[in-house]
C-alpha cells in the first residue's frame, strides 16, 4: 500500500466481519481513510467482493490512480482479462474496472495513488 500519510502516530489493529450479502455481485469498500469499515491512513482505498454466474460490477478509477486487483480464489474477467485464482493484475491510465463472469470469485481491488 501507499506511504502513511501521518507520521507518529500510534500503531493499531481493527477487524471487522463483513457480512456476505454487503459483497455478493458488488464491490464493498471495506478500508480507506474516510467512509469505509476499516481506516487506514494512507491515499489508498480496498475492496471486495463475491462474483458468480451474471453478476456484475464497476468501479470508476480517476486519472491520477492505478489499481491492483487480486483473485483471491474462484474464477473472473477484470477488464477482459481471464484471472485464475491467485492470478493479480495492475491497473494504470484506466478510468474503470469492469468485473464479471465471475465463477465462485473473491475478489480484491486497490485503489492506490499513482
Amino acid at each position: 500500500m501507499d506511504e502513511p500519510n501521518q507520521r507518529g502516530i500510534e500503531p493499531s489493529y481493527e477487524q471487522q466481519t463483513v457480512p456476505l450479502e454487503a459483497k455478493r455481485g458488488r464491490l464493498c469498500r471495506i478500508a480507506a481513510e474516510r467512509d469505509a469499515l476499516v481506516k487506514i491512513h494512507a491515499d489508498a482505498a480496498l475492496y471486495a467482493g463475491l462474483f458468480d454466474a451474471n453478476e456484475q460490477a464497476h468501479l470508476d478509477i480517476a486519472p491520477s490512480r492505478k489499481a491492483y486487483v487480486h483473485l483471491v480464489r474462484g474464477q473472473l474477467h477484470v477488464n477482459g482479462h481471464a484471472l485464475q485464482a491467485g492470478d493479480a493484475l495492475m491497473l494504470q491510465d484506466e478510468a474503470r474496472i469492469d468485473l464479471s463472469q465471475g465463477q465462485d470469485a473473491e475478489v480484491l481491488v486497490f485503489d492506490l495513488a499513482a
